[in-house]
C-alpha cells in the first residue's frame, strides 16, 4: 500500500471525517429502525401465537370438562376419574388432564391422564386457590366457579396450566399444555428478525457509503481545487455538472478563481511595471548624477575659497547630491532583489579582517568597539557583508549611542555578528517595522539623512546568503541589539534550497 493510499484511508477513518460520520448516522438510524420494527414484530407475533394456542387449549378443556367431567357420578371412583382424564386428553391431544374429587370428606381422589408428566404438585398453589374459591353471585358474575390459567416453567420448559371446577358439585379439573413448540417457533422468528436487522445494518452502511461517495466526492474535488488555488495554481477550475447546491458551489468557486486570477495578473502586471519604472528611473538618473557628483566634488574643493554667503549653499548641494546618489544606488539594489537577479560573488574571507576593513573605510574606529578573533574563515560575499555591516553599524552610530560594540562569534555552522549600541533603544511599536522599506520611526521627521532603505537592504543581503537579522532591545535596557546570523558556507546552503532565487558567482565573476 502506498503512502498516499494509506493517508487517504486514515483520513476516511478519522472521527472528524464526514464520510465516517455519515456512515455511522445511517447505521444508527437503520439499527434503531430495524431493532424497533423487529421488537414490535416479535412482541406482536409472540402474543398472537401464545394467545391462539392458549385460547384453543383452554376452550377445548372447558368443553371436555362439560362433556365428560360433568357426567361423572357424584361420588366417582378413582377409576372413573382416571378414565375420564384419559378420554379428555386423548380426545384433544396436546395437553394432559388431572381430575380431583373426594370419595369422602377430607379424602381426595385423583385421576391423571399421565402420571409421569402431570401431578398436583405441578399446579401452582395460587392457581389451586383461585380455582377452589367460590365466587359470589351478582349482576356481573353469574357463575360460582371460573376457568383460571397461568404460564409457568417446569424443568426449564414453558407450560400453560389451567383449571376449573364443575358448578353444582363435581370434580376439579386441571390441564397442562406444553408451550415448547411455540417457544421454538418464536426463537426461530427472533433469529430471523436478528438476521434481517443485521442485513438492514449492512445495507444501510452500503447505502451510506454510496451516498457519502456521491455527496462528498464533489466536496473532495472542491477541497483539492481550493488547495491548488492556495498553492498559487490560479488556473484551477472545476468541471460543473448538475443543478444542485454543490453544482452552484462549484460555479461560484470557478467565478471566484477567475476573478482572483485576473486580479493577481493585474497586480503582477502593475508590480512589474512599477519595478521596471523604478529600475529605468534609477538607471536614467545615474548619468546626470555622475555629472553632478563630479561638479559637486569640484565645488567642495573650492568651497573654502567661496563667498561665505555662498559656501553653505555649496555644502548643501554637495550633501544632497551624495544623498541622492545613495538613494539611486539603493533603489537599484532593491530592484535587483525584487526581480530575483541579485547574485552572490563568493569568496573565503577572514571575518575579523572584513569587519575591520568596513569600520576603517568609514573612519569609525574611534566610535566602535570590536570583539573578533582572527582566523574565523567563512565563505560568503564580501561586498554584501560590507553592505550589511555598514548599515547596522551606521544605524547604531546615528540613532543609538556610543560606544557601539561589534562582537563576532560562531555557533555551530553559523556565523553570528552582534551590533549593540548604548542609546535609548527602539520603541516597542517600532521593532516590528525596523526592516520595512522607507519606514521612519518618527512621522514628524519624514526628511532625514537616511532613505529608509538601509536596514531592508541589509536584511535582503542576509537572506540571499541564507541568513537572517533580528532586532531587539538590550535586556538591561541600555541600547538596541542587532544580531546577524549567516551560514559559514553560503555556497552550500544557497545551492541546497535556492532561497530568494539567489544566484552564485565565484570570485572570478563566472556564474556557478
Amino acid at each position: 500500500m502506498s503512502d498516499a493510499t494509506a493517508r487517504r484511508l486514515l483520513t476516511g477513518l478519522r472521527w472528524t471525517s464526514l464520510r465516517l460520520r455519515l456512515v455511522v448516522v445511517f447505521g444508527l438510524v437503520a439499527l434503531t429502525a430495524a431493532v424497533s420494527a423487529s421488537g414490535i414484530a416479535y412482541w406482536l407475533n409472540r402474543e398472537a401465537v401464545l394467545t391462539r394456542t392458549q385460547d384453543a387449549a383452554l376452550g377445548d378443556f372447558r368443553q371436555e370438562m362439560q362433556n365428560r367431567a360433568a357426567t361423572l357420578p357424584l361420588r366417582p371412583t378413582k377409576d372413573d376419574l382416571q378414565n375420564a382424564a384419559t378420554q379428555m386428553a386423548n380426545s384433544s391431544p396436546g395437553y394432559s388432564v388431572l381430575l380431583v374429587d373426594e370419595r369422602d370428606a377430607g379424602k381426595p381422589i385423583v385421576g391423571n391422564s399421565d402420571l409421569d408428566t402431570f401431578t398436583l404438585d405441578n399446579v401452582p398453589l395460587p392457581l389451586q386457590k383461585a380455582v377452589d374459591k367460590k365466587q359470589s353471585l351478582e349482576s356481573g358474575n353469574k357463575y360460582e366457579y371460573h376457568l383460571f390459567w397461568q404460564r409457568t416453567s417446569i424443568r426449564g420448559t414453558p407450560y400453560l396450566v389451567g383449571g376449573t371446577k364443575i358448578i353444582g358439585g363435581g370434580p376439579t379439573g386441571y390441564m397442562l399444555k406444553s408451550l415448547d413448540q411455540e417457544r421454538q417457533d418464536l426463537n426461530s422468528l427472533a433469529w430471523s428478525l436478528g438476521i434481517a436487522t443485521g442485513l438492514a445494518l449492512v445495507g444501510s452502511a452500503l447505502l451510506a457509503q454510496a451516498a457519502a461517495t456521491t455527496v462528498l466526492r464533489p466536496v473532495q474535488r472542491l477541497g483539492d481545487a481550493a488547495r491548488k488555488l492556495g498553492e498559487g495554481k490560479l488556473d484551477t477550475r472545476l468541471v460543473v455538472s448538475g443543478t444542485d447546491e454543490l453544482a452552484d458551489l462549484s460555479r461560484t468557486f470557478n467565478k471566484t478563481a477567475s476573478s482572483l486570477e485576473k486580479r493577481v495578473a493585474d497586480m503582477s502586471a502593475r508590480e512589474e511595471a512599477s519595478r521596471r519604472f523604478v529600475a529605468d528611473m534609477s538607471h536614467e538618473l545615474r548619468t546626470p548624477l555622475t555629472a553632478l557628483t563630479a561638479v559637486t566634488e569640484v565645488l567642495e574643493d573650492e568651497a573654502d575659497g567661496l563667498d561665505p554667503m555662498i559656501a553653505p549653499a555649496v555644502h548643501l548641494v554637495v550633501s544632497e547630491t551624495r544623498r541622492l546618489n545613495d538613494l539611486v544606488e539603493n533603489l537599484m539594489e532593491v530592484t535587483r532583489f525584487d526581480a530575483g537577479t541579485a547574485r552572490l560573488v563568493l569568496d573565503t574571507v577572514d571575518v575579523a579582517d572584513q569587519v575591520t576593513a568596513c569600520i576603517d573605510a568609514r573612519a569609525w574606529l574611534d566610535a566602535v568597539d570590536l570583539d573578533a578573533e582572527r582566523g574565523m574563515m567563512v565563505r560568503l560575499d564580501p561586498r554584501r557583508l560590507d553592505v550589511i555591516l555598514a548599515n547596522l553599524i551606521g544605524n547604531a552610530l546615528k540613532h543609538g549611542g556610543s560606544p557601539v560594540r561589534v562582537a563576532v562569534r560562531t555557533e555551530g555552522d553559523e556565523l553570528v555578528i552582534e551590533v549593540r549600541d548604548h542609546g535609548p533603544g527602539i520603541p516597542e511599536d517600532v521593532l516590528p517595522h525596523v526592516f520595512d522599506r522607507f519606514y521612519k520611526a518618527s512621522a514628524s521627521r519624514p526628511r532625514s539623512d537616511g532613505s529608509g532603505l538601509g536596514l531592508s537592504i541589509a536584511m535582503e543581503n542576509a537572506h540571499i546568503h541564507g541568513g537572517d537579522i533580528t532586532a531587539s532591545n538590550s535586556p538591561d535596557g541600555d541600547g538596541a541589539v542587532f544580531v546577524l546570523r549567516l551560514p559559514q558556507d553560503a555556497e552550500r546552503l544557497t545551492r541546497s534550497d535556492g532561497e530568494h532565487g539567489a544566484g552564485i558567482r565565484d570570485e572570478e565573476g563566472d556564474e556557478a
